[in-house]
């Protein structure tokens, strides 16, 4: 049995991969209209809200239990996996927990090559949450013997998951020459890499999730509008960002990394389907 806690857009996908072959997936959500599309893609669903309800419905023991929730919009830490952590001791240990975090704990890293040895230094209290997530599922792992694997996610993009809004609304981009180095995979790779990490990973595992080429984040945006045949963005001085961009880009303008995904291609044998940001959206606006 497989559970998806936070079964949203990835999770969908995730999901009806799983069901396709003959898995059974429960998918957790918080809201009625979340629940609703889940049967359709071959997934029961149970509505819960775990920094509020109990877990009375929760059935963890011996699953494959896949945590992609948010922690909560502010502060620090995530009480969210504090409270399920307390809901394994009630409703049984999953065998496995395959976490979906985030690349943001390496904080800025002035543009260098980063792997899975860099020590983390989460600046932003949105990764300061995700740190402290797998912080709290580290101890757990270490406490009852159950199986932790964590992915370190990159900015996630798909056909349907694209700034097209934001580029027609002809809002500005960083000049080229001073935007940050960014990274991203495709949702389609992201999920196998998922059931890849859930399967195969050697428990305890770390990886970076990427496709291992990097842009600027203005070589983003750009590319986007070339490929959809939109108005290229303005690009103005970052001196200029504040103000101009929104606090949550403004913040993503404050660090630089470039991801390596080394470890994840050789350890798990996952081959992408979309290695580039070009061949990810070649899928999405082929030629005619």
């Amino acid at each position: 049995m497989s559970i998806i806690l936070g079964c949203g857009y990835i999770g969908r996908l995730l999901g009806a991969r799983l069901a396709a072959g003959g898995v059974g997936v429960t998918g957790v959500v918080r809201s009625a209209e979340s629940a609703a599309q889940l049967p359709a893609v071959g997934v029961q669903a149970l509505q819960l809200d775990l920094l509020q309800d109990p877990p009375n419905a929760l059935e963890t023991a011996d699953a494959d239990l896949f945590h992609l929730a948010p922690p909560p919009g502010e502060g620090r830490e995530d009480p969210l996996t504090g409270r399920l952590i307390d809901a394994f001791a009630a409703r049984g240990q999953p065998r496995r927990l395959v976490y979906i975090g985030t690349t943001g704990v390496y904080g800025d890293c002035g543009g260098e090559w980063v792997d899975e040895t860099r020590a983390p230094r989460p600046m932003a209290d949105r990764a300061l949450r995700r740190w402290d997530a797998e912080e709290r599922l580290r101890a757990w792992s270490r406490d009852t013997g159950a199986e932790l694997v964590i992915l370190r996610v990159a900015g996630i993009y798909a056909c349907d998951r694209l700034p097209l809004a934001r580029i027609r609304s002809g809002q500005p981009v960083v000049s080229a020459a001073e935007a940050p180095w960014s990274n991203r995979i495709h949702a389609d790779d992201l999920v196998e890499i998922c059931i890849a990490a859930m399967d195969a990973a050697p428990a305890g595992a770390l990886y970076n999730v990427c496709d291992g080429h990097p842009t600027t984040m203005t070589d983003y945006f750009l590319g986007i509008a070339a490929a959809a045949g939109l108005v290229p963005p303005p690009q103005i001085p970052l001196a200029d960002a504040p103000g101009r961009v929104s606090a949550g880009m403004l913040s993503y303008l404050r660090e630089s990394r470039r991801l390596s995904n080394r470890k994840l291609l050789s350890e798990l044998g996952v081959r992408l389907r979309y290695p580039t940001l070009a061949a990810g959206l070649a899928g999405c606006f082929p030629a005619t």
